[in-house]
């Protein structure tokens, strides 16, 4: 029982041994990384396994992922899947010795030093030298409570339940990994416990026998130290059979390895053909949910196997092309809206035709859509445009207005706002709204507001209606603190600047990284430290990047014509000049801007919301693309055009976009809705077709000229500072930071 080289029980572990199970767990694993540990070994490549190293690796230590079997995650993956996942993570630098035989825990003075492992393929045993020891390799019930009290056990542990989630003790019932259905196997993973709990709540409120649990789908997607992984079964044969080993003659499999990203895809049909049977994603996973409900189709929907496995549109089938049912909305009925809850079109639609929910809320309420993250039900979400084109459908009135509170569109509102000088939520809400106010129009009214004085968005109130990021001038991260990116104007820093960001984030404890867009970085300051960090910041010569707002992030650029040898102009210059007129300038959404110095295009100008390509003449102006989740290439609006008339156009194009998109609308969206395209905005911003460039200009000189750094002016205000206290009856504060 006591073996000094298995943490069979705590009192057994030598010091620095570790399982991963509960809080009291991961809490001692950080007090040792704390206490100066350097490198950690986690026993277990499974699910569990992999997200302990996640653990160590978060902790910034050398990590060692050791498992027996030849590959990573061997119950959900095929030998080429485990493969694809170890290079994905290899690539963090983590080391995976897979096929490997763990012989002892090396310890000196019960303290660990290392772990006595057989590489694959090596006749002699290594010692690996670690700090810590990670043991997840895997899980059995913790049935003790259920065993002493003499409850009917399972064949492999757990405690017998039957379809009711009833113990052989008729007022017991068990739920979730603890319970073996019908005695026979226990779910080691989150949603059968969910589905059971289901069923026992309708059983415990409506009476036994109402409801029954059979079983759950072993289907599951993740992402394992980021890379995403999913494996998907039409049911249990697929992994307790192991259809997907190519070893059963009846399962035919098409695989498809990208060694451009080093993503891996593998289908499984039936021998005909004609079914899908499941599959194996790893590192591209975004096609999993429509996968997994065409699996537990009898047919492959109009599909070809070649096109799911490849990602190629079927014979006769238009790329992206979509079965909408004719209503507009480019969504079909198996689509999920809301990966958040997993919930389809069709069941939106069936809740508006048969459940009456004929607004977002009572969508919510009937559907949980939009309860998750939310971003279903903004206002350029699937579920509005569903909501819209049901009711047409059905010959129903469509709901005018942002939400109930304001009957009037953004553009709308904007005007209204604009023209009657409103400056403050209550002053709208008494114009042109009612009653208080909701989580829907408090942010959009606080986008119109900036977008069109740029006042101070912390002052009068108007704290209050901002989103979470705003608020605090930075961006929460998922550990509950914050990221700090001061601005880098078209990516041109001084190494004085450099040397202050690297003192700031060593002062005060912050991870540093160089972001996507040429900017440096803060991560992990809580939200009490905010002020004292912009101060710091201030006093360097720095200014908020507003990396947190609705707004200008950056301009990207290349090194232009001071350095480059083909740099046709001075593409640093043009982006600073970029950055430091439109900083702090709100919008609908975010918006990015590029300069490349000639045609190469090492800025990517044509894949930003503005972007300029220098020619020996001048520019080219490119508009509306974007990166992200929804690539879309950049529109060219006009060529040869120089500084003065490029920063004219820029004017004109943004404030036009500020005046009419819908909230959280990218501008490649805005000019697909734009009637007339890039043609009609042509017309607008270049010929003043509707007589408005003079006030779109009057507008961004208000903007720029009302410009002030909004963490310099928390600095210097305590007021403002107070807002940022972690309680607000004491300065004293508290560590809150979570770490998954």
């Amino acid at each position: 029982k006591r073996n000094l080289q298995w943490p069979d029980d705590p009192a057994s572990r030598p010091e620095g041994v570790f399982v991963y199970r509960t809080i009291e767990d991961l809490e001692s694993l950080i007090a040792a990384a704390g206490r100066g540990a350097k490198k950690a070994a986690v026993i277990g490549g499974g699910l569990l396994g992999l997200e302990a190293a996640k653990a160590v690796y978060d902790l910034k230590l050398e990590s060692h992922v050791l498992e027996m079997a030849p590959y990573l995650m061997p119950t959900q993956l095929n030998e080429a899947g485990g493969v694809a996942l170890t290079k994905k993570i290899q690539a963090l630098d983590i080391q995976v010795h897979c096929g490997v035989k763990i012989q002892e825990v090396v310890h000196d003075g019960g303290k660990v030093v290392g772990v006595k492992i057989i590489e694959k393929g090596a006749s002699e045993p290594t010692i690996i030298d670690v700090d810590l020891v990670v043991v997840s390799c895997g899980v059995r019930p913790r049935d003790e409570l259920a065993r002493g009290c003499g409850l009917e056990m399972g064949s492999r542990g757990g405690v017998t339940v039957d379809g009711g989630l009833r113990t052989s003790d008729p007022s017991i019932y068990a739920i979730g990994e603890v319970a073996a259905i019908g005695g026979s196997f226990c779910y080691g993973l989150w949603a059968p416990g969910v589905e059971q709990a289901d069923v026992l709540v309708r059983n415990l409120v409506e009476g036994g026998g109402t409801a029954t649990y059979a079983k759950s789908d072993l289907s599951t997607k993740l992402k394992l130290m980021g890379v995403d992984v999913a494996s998907f079964g039409r049911d249990e044969a697929f992994w307790f059979k192991r259809q997907f080993d190519g070893k059963d003659p009846t399962v035919r499999s098409l695989e498809c390895h990208n060694e451009l990203d080093g993503s891996y895809r593998k289908l499984c049909f039936s021998e005909d053909g004609q079914r899908l049977l499941g599959g194996v994603l790893v590192g591209d996973a975004k096609d999993y949910t429509k996968l997994l409900q065409l699996c537990k189709k009898e047919d492959l929907a109009g599909k070809t196997p070649e096109s799911l496995a490849f990602g190629k549109p079927a014979p006769g089938e238009q790329a992206n092309s979509v079965n909408d049912g004719g209503d507009g909305t480019g969504i079909a009925d198996d689509d999920v809206v809301c990966s958040c809850l997993n919930i389809t079109k069709a069941a939106v639609k069936k809740a508006i035709m048969y459940d009456d929910a004929t607004t977002l809320p009572l969508i919510k309420k009937c559907t949980k859509a939009g309860t998750g993250c939310g971003g279903c039900c903004t206002p350029v979400g699937e579920v509005p445009k569903i909501l819209t084109a049901t009711l047409k459908s059905l010959g129903k009135a469509v709901a005018e207005g942002i939400c109930s509170h304001f009957p009037y569109s953004r553009k709308d509102l904007f005007h209204i706002v604009k023209v009657k000088q409103i400056k403050t939520f209550p002053e709208a809400l008494a114009a042109c709204g009612q009653g208080e106010g909701c989580e829907v129009c408090k942010p959009i009214l606080a986008s119109i507001l900036a977008g069109l004085w740029n006042d101070n968005i912390l002052t009068n109130g108007r704290d209050q209606i901002q989103d979470t990021n705003d608020r605090f001038l930075a961006n929460i991260q998922k550990t509950g603190t914050y990221s700090v990116i001061p601005r880098c104007a078209g990516g041109d820093i001084a190494p004085d600047e450099l040397i202050a960001i690297g003192s700031i984030a060593k002062q005060f404890g912050l991870w540093t990284k160089v972001t996507g867009a040429q900017r440096l970085g803060m991560y992990g300051a809580p939200v009490h430290q905010l002020p004292a960090i912009f101060k710091s910041l201030v006093d360097a010569g720095l200014e908020s990047g507003h990396a947190y707002g609705k707004a200008l992030r950056t301009v990207k650029s290349c090194v232009g014509s001071t350095w480059c040898r083909f740099g046709q102009q001075d593409s640093v210059s043009m982006a600073v000049l970029l950055e430091d007129r439109y900083k702090g300038v709100r919008a609908p959404h975010k918006f990015k801007m590029g300069v490349s110095g000639c045609l190469r295009e090492c800025a990517e100008a044509q894949s930003k919301d503005l972007g300029l390509i220098a020619t020996s003449k001048g520019y080219n102006m490119y508009v509306c693309g974007n990166g992200g989740a929804k690539p879309r290439h950049a529109t060219l609006l006009v060529s040869d055009i120089d500084e003065a008339t490029c920063l004219k156009y820029s004017d004109r194009f943004l404030m036009f976009y500020v005046s009419t998109a819908k909230h959280l609308q990218r501008t490649a969206p805005w000019l697909e809705e734009l009637p007339g395209g890039i043609e009609y905005l042509r017309k607008v911003v270049i010929d003043d077709s509707l007589g408005l460039c003079a006030d779109f200009e009057a507008m961004m000189a208000s903007n720029v000229g009302n410009y002030k750094c909004e963490w310099k002016e928390v600095v210097y205000d305590e007021g403002l500072q107070k807002k940022f206290r972690q309680y607000v009856n004491t300065s004293e504060t508290q560590r809150t930071e979570q770490i998954e």
